[in-house]
């Protein structure tokens, strides 16, 4: 029977589907389902807002509705059967994750990580022998357009460099001729949501002073409109940053 309680209100129009509100609900009653934040049910919410504090864009906001009874033993059933790992739920404060360890509550994809660079002593005990081509440029985590907010610290001031998923599959080289020295983000402009990939973009370039664009896409027609995406993005957030767009072949050749 439905009653008057506490649930977690989305708004679409706000959401950007980063996901960082996803980790902070320790009853998995939040879901990334076509790009937004969703209620997977009712029963699942207990409308304490948990995850309020972690969206960057204000999407979420506790309401008064009609709603389903929050039911936590098939809250915590849910959880198990999600792989999320949690037994029960006291509603205490959790303590927080250590630094660049998964969240306790969540999916670690979303946990925002900065590598930092080697130390002069890390390096100097670095074996010689070890090829360049085979040291990862990765500076941050995570990667994937949807799940960056616009507030995240390594886009502050940054090159960004935008690549299709394939582009590295491809590219032997991804690592050392386009990734070192610049910010990654990585979509599918075929698969993913080409529009909310606009906005997020539109926000980042707004929020972060980014200072160049590189788009790296395969040649084939269907990857063509990643650059169409960040070209959009840039006319909306009204900043004039440097942009080029880099090919790779489907053979892994640069092509320009």
């Amino acid at each position: 029977m439905k009653q008057t309680r506490k649930l977690i209100r989305i708004d679409e129009e706000k959401c950007t589907g980063c996901g960082l509100c996803v980790p902070s609900c320790a009853e998995g009653a939040i879901r990334i389902i076509d790009g937004k934040a969703r209620l997977v049910a009712e029963k699942f919410c207990d409308g304490l807002g948990a995850c309020l504090g972690e969206c960057p864009e204000g999407a979420l906001q506790v309401v008064d509705a009609e709603a389903d009874p929050f039911d936590e033993a098939a809250a915590m059933a849910h959880v198990r059967a999600s792989g999320h790992g949690h037994a029960g739920h006291d509603h205490q404060p959790k303590p927080a994750a250590p630094a660049g360890q998964p969240l306790p509550c969540g999916c670690p994809s979303t946990t925002i990580r900065t590598f930092a660079p080697q130390t002069p002593c890390e390096g100097a005990n670095t074996p010689v022998s070890r090829p360049a081509t085979g040291v990862s440029a990765l500076t941050h985590w995570p990667i994937q357009i949807h799940l960056v907010p616009p507030s995240a610290p390594f886009l502050r001031g940054a090159d960004l460099l935008v690549a299709s998923d394939c582009v590295p599959a491809a590219y032997q080289r991804f690592h050392d001729d386009l990734l070192r020295g610049k910010t990654v983000l990585m979509g599918c402009p075929k698969f993913d949501d080409a529009e909310a990939y606009v906005r997020k973009l539109a926000a980042i370039f707004t929020e972060s002073e980014v200072k160049s664009v590189t788009v790296a896409v395969m040649e084939v027609p269907c990857c063509q409109g990643m650059p169409a995406i960040v070209k959009k993005a840039l006319a909306l957030s009204g900043k004039e940053i440097p942009y080029q767009v880099v090919t790779i072949s489907t053979q892994g050749e640069l092509l320009g």
